[in-house]
């Protein structure tokens, strides 16, 4: 059996964890730059502000009523973590689907236990966390994240989700797994309305008509596994950073800072992954959105001799293929780095003229270990925004718009939360 693990409206219920203010109140996380609204507690929603609708479009009356933040994603993946090392603890296996949920599986617990083991590991999340979740559980993946769906209107927050179940008749085909809006106006013509229809509907006729994925979703509905835990991250090909400016920027100067600043965090995710790249992909965008601004969108890329990880190979290439894209009169919105063709940091092809250079490790491993023992930003390149922990430097003109950042509280010493 599966169980899919849900934090209730987790942006928001990160914010009142450390803000117990905020409780009853209508808090609303905004994305990159304070534009759109993505994640609304219940008080929120049901003032009317929909999933993705840009702040400023929500009226001033409504507005007003509103607690807004800017995403700390810091704080959400930190505390998503500590969940996670909850259910470790209760579960035998565990899939982090994303940053607040995860799948897990009830190996060995007899059926009459299951919901009660359930509540059990909710409850020690909401105590040593204080993030409330739901749990689904199913014998399939699909049936577990519809039940998680249904124990979000429940109390107790489990649910349990079999097939045939009478939940299914009622339950909207537009909500199930691997379903989208799509699909939902195509199946809804053919009369399949609800899971249940779609649990029932000719295996053939959805194989032939919609491929193979609906085709699974209808047999995990009917209680055949298609999709096990995956315990293990899958190998990523590539590793991008890219950012939206807060103003436009109009200097190469600003534009390599950011470009620096985007490799250099590319390339500490690369290491910690244990990973190398062969190459370097650098794009430029002007804003899309403005009407009769000139626009260009140009990318680059370029090939190592020899795959590295190596921050200071990766910005050099970084910034000159930004200055090579650089065109006076153009406004740019957003810059991004990608690096590509990746391979594991022990898997080397030998090169005649590019050997490993161990000064390059050792250096790349003291900046990591700095980083990681007193906080992001203590060791950088200068090229990079980066900040020394002293008086603090002017903030980039391309910097993200986060007027309404909440504190870290978990990740900063200077920030942590006073007890008296």
């Amino acid at each position: 059996m599966f169980g899919l693990v849900d934090g209730n409206n987790f942006y928001a219920t990160c914010e009142r964890v450390f803000n117990p203010s905020l409780r009853g109140q209508p808090v609303c996380i905004l994305s990159s730059n304070d534009g759109c609204a993505i994640a609304r507690s219940d008080e929120c929603k049901r003032l009317g502000v929909k999933m993705g609708q840009p702040i400023h479009e929500v009226p001033p009356h409504i507005r007003r009523q509103l607690r807004i933040f800017s995403a700390n994603f810091g704080l959400y993946g930190d505390l998503s973590g500590r969940v996670v090392s909850v259910l470790r603890e209760w579960f035998p296996r565990v899939e982090v689907y994303s940053i607040d949920e995860s799948f897990v599986t009830f190996d060995g617990v007899p059926a009459e236990q299951r919901e009660a083991m359930a509540r059990q590991a909710r409850s020690q999340i909401f105590q040593w966390v204080g993030i409330p979740c739901c749990v689904g559980i199913g014998p399939t993946k699909t049936l577990a994240k519809l039940a998680n769906k249904l124990a979000k209107k429940t109390p107790h927050g489990v649910v349990t989700a079999l097939p045939g179940s009478p939940e299914l008749e009622t339950y909207p085909v537009e909500d199930a797994w691997g379903v989208g809006r799509k699909l939902t106006a195509k199946l809804g013509a053919e009369g399949i309305l609800t899971a249940a229809d779609l649990a029932r509907a000719n295996p053939d006729t959805l194989r032939s008509r919609y491929g193979v994925t609906l085709a699974r979703t209808q047999r995990e509905l009917q209680g055949v596994v298609c999709s096990d835990l995956e315990e293990v991250e899958p190998e990523r090909q590539q590793i991008v950073v890219s950012r939206s400016f807060g103003q436009e920027v109009t200097s190469l100067e600003d534009l390599q800072q950011a470009v620096s600043t985007f490799a250099q965090r590319a390339c500490e995710k690369l290491r910690s992954r244990s990973l190398q790249a062969s190459g370097v992909w650098v794009w430029l965008n002007t804003n899309p959105f403005k009407p009769g601004a000139a626009q260009y969108h140009p990318s680059k890329a370029f090939n190592f001799i020899a795959p590295t990880s190596d921050t200071r190979e990766v910005l050099l290439v970084a910034q000159g293929l930004a200055k090579a894209m650089w065109k006076n009169g153009y406004r740019y919105k957003k810059a991004g780095v990608g690096l590509l063709d990746l391979t594991h940091g022990d898997v080397h092809q030998g090169d005649l003229f590019a050997g490993i250079d161990p000064r390059s490790q050792a250096l790349m491993k003291v900046m990591d270990q700095a980083n990681a023992k007193f906080g992001r930003g203590t060791m950088g390149m200068a090229s990079s925004a980066w900040r020394s922990k002293g008086p603090a430097l002017a903030k980039p003109v391309w910097a993200m718009n986060q007027k309404n950042l909440s504190p870290a509280y978990t990740t900063r010493w200077d920030q942590l939360v006073r007890v008296r």
